[in-house]
């Protein structure tokens, strides 16, 4: 998807509704997980993904689509018990890669919960 750089929840709507396929579905289910566990949300797209965070903290957790998988990446990913799996350079960042009917709501609910509750990374 190709959604322009916007605040607030119209543009993560916007993104998910552009997600292809079985994407799309999943889109949606991790927007309404993240909203369930975190109510206080905040939401913007920046580089053509969706970022979900909390005012005064930060942002936590983005939203990537790619051809075989969604990755959702969590930028204190490191701190998380149990840490998810997909690390890179950045010492703090981790990512899970979901793919088609791969994702446990339980687990990523977790996470979500742990990540909120961090500093997050500022944006600007």
């Amino acid at each position: 998807p190709r959604i322009a750089k916007a605040d607030g929840d119209a543009p993560v709507q916007a993104y998910i509704a552009a997600m292809p396929g079985w994407k799309r579905d999943l889109g949606r289910r991790l927007d309404e997980l993240v909203v369930r566990t975190v109510p206080a949300v905040r939401k913007c797209v920046r580089w053509n993904s969706p970022f979900y965070g909390v005012a005064g903290r930060g942002w936590f957790l983005n939203v990537h689509v790619f051809t075989h998988y969604v990755k959702v990446t969590f930028f204190r990913g490191a701190s998380l018990r149990p840490v998810p799996p997909g690390s890179g350079k950045d010492e703090n960042s981790r990512w899970v890669d979901i793919c088609e009917n791969g994702l446990d709501e339980a687990r990523m609910a977790t996470w979500i919960r742990q990540a909120a509750a961090l500093p997050g990374w500022d944006l600007t």
